[in-house]
């Protein structure tokens, strides 16, 4: 004969909102399982005769909510497996109820069949207290885990099971990352009961002083202010739809996946400019210029309907799972080079396991020229096509800066041969900054700034002085150089 655990709700406050057929069922049972006694409805219960027992004491045991959950499935599981049992849980057996997801989960391997009873949800009565149509859309939360990403701001949030202060803390910290430290939230505590008490109170107040407990709920409303929004990724993506709409911005309508391309060179170079300088608002700001270039190219891509940024998010997510087995699968690797070499070796297999044409293969010529020559030597001294030590490449510089010097011998010929000289030249010492594990390009580019600073500092001394330019000598403005220079500049 099949074993059977029956599964009802307590409903959300007195003992005359309790359907009547779960009435029934309760005070017919020999014994009643509660998940808890903390219930307004408990006291008259046992008035009328219904005899039960707890796992309060459960709750004592354990530090994590989980474990609770399992140590009550368990039970449950047990015991049913000489009698029928009739468990009985707060408001409805199927809305924010852990331990009957893990009995409907676990009881079919074990040849114990659930019956879920009815129960009237505090969600019910929740919708009562604070007077909110559900069709206008809302979010049922856990706080116990929740999270911010959660979080759809434009909508009604109702968070369940704010046992205690502590889980009251968790919520708070995870709506501030969100919402402003002020905004209103709302903290209701055993609605639809002659007990119900609403306390509306701003978000950093949430779990100082309040009196929460296992019948405790948090009601945030849905943001009506344009700015609190601008946190939101959707919020930026309607944004940039706007901007590229009928009566959006002429410019950024006019634009195309070529005439961006420009943009996006120069922002990720303010973006690195940036992280040199240490300033991390700066920062910010250029890291939200680059995705402003991303959200624009798809954008694009789906105003011309070929790919949105939900495409664009997918294919990285998944490339990301894919070349990161060690952290979303079975894989193993125990260092960066580990890594890098399974992700090369992944890579190829996604190509179809085919060997490119050239080891040189998939550097794009798009690169900046410095950047593209350190690449390509580092692709080379894979397969060991390379020097051991940083002398011999120290060597070649010298070899090619003489073969520079030697063509430049004034004539339309060597300007010609000098011009090779020189890219090898350069070609050269890019190969030093590798073996010295310098980013030319980042190399050269702090260098550039730094010119412009001293150069800014000779300009300054110039107009100080009344003068122009022309009104100084060579070896005037060096000397204005050298103060820039030795000033730290």
């Amino acid at each position: 004969m099949a074993k059977l655990i029956e599964i009802v709700g307590l409903g959300a406050g007195e003992l005359e909102q309790l359907p009547l057929g779960v009435y029934r069922k309760l005070m017919k049972a020999t014994i009643v399982f509660l998940r808890t006694k903390e219930h307004p409805v408990v006291p008259s219960l046992q008035e009328e005769g219904m005899n039960f027992v707890s796992f309060d004491a459960v709750y004592e045991k354990h530090g994590q909510f989980e474990d609770v959950y399992q140590e009550i499935v368990q039970t449950l599981l047990e015991r049913s497996q000489s009698s029928d049992i009739v468990y009985a849980v707060p408001g409805h057996p199927l809305v924010a109820e852990r331990t009957v997801q893990l009995l409907i989960e676990e009881a079919p391997k074990q040849g114990i069949e659930i019956k879920i009873g009815g129960g009237q949800s505090f969600i019910d009565a929740l919708f009562a207290s604070i007077k909110i149509d559900p069709v206008e859309g809302f979010q049922l939360l856990d706080g116990t885990s929740i999270h911010s990403e959660q979080l759809q701001m434009d909508q009604h949030i109702i968070i369940s099971q704010v046992y205690d202060q502590f889980v009251a803390s968790d919520v708070k910290l995870a709506l501030m990352e969100r919402y402003p430290d002020d905004y209103p939230v709302a903290i209701i505590t055993a609605a639809g009961s002659e007990n119900e008490i609403i306390q509306q109170v701003p978000l950093y107040e949430l779990d100082r002083n309040m009196s929460v407990n296992n019948l405790t709920s948090v009601y945030v409303p849905p943001v009506k202010e344009e700015a609190v929004l601008w946190k939101n990724f959707a919020k930026f993506r309607e944004i940039i739809a706007i901007l590229r709409g009928p009566n959006g911005c002429p410019w950024d309508k006019k634009q195309t996946h070529e005439s961006l391309k420009k943009y996006l060179i120069e922002e990720t170079y303010e973006v690195i400019d940036a992280i040199d300088s240490g300033d991390l608002d700066h920062l910010v700001e250029e890291l939200g210029d680059v995705l402003l270039q991303v959200m624009l190219h798809a954008q694009i891509g789906e105003d011309e309907g070929f790919f949105t940024i939900d495409d664009v998010i997918e294919g990285i997510s998944a490339k990301m799972i894919r070349r990161h087995p060690h952290v979303f699968g079975e894989g193993k690797a125990d260092s960066a080079e580990e890594v890098v070499q399974n992700w090369q070796e992944i890579k190829r297999q996604e190509k179809g396991g085919e060997m490119p044409d050239s080891i040189l293969a998939g550097i794009s010529l798009s690169l900046p020229n410095l950047l593209r020559a350190f690449e390509l030597q580092k692709k080379a001294a894979k397969v060991g096509f390379d020097w051991q030590e940083i002398g011999p490449a120290l060597e070649k510089v010298r070899e090619e800066l003489q073969e520079f010097i030697a063509e430049l011998d004034g004539t339309e010929a060597g300007l010609t041969r000098a011009k090779q000289e020189f890219g090898d030249l350069l070609f050269a010492f890019v190969n030093v900054a590798r073996f010295l594990n310098i980013n030319p390009e980042e190399a050269l580019f702090a260098t550039n700034e730094k010119f412009i600073r001293r150069f800014r500092y000779i300009e300054e001394k110039v107009k100080r002085s009344g003068k122009t330019f022309d009104d100084y000598t060579l070896e005037e403005l060096d000397r204005f150089w050298d103060e820039a220079k030795f000033s730290g500049l």
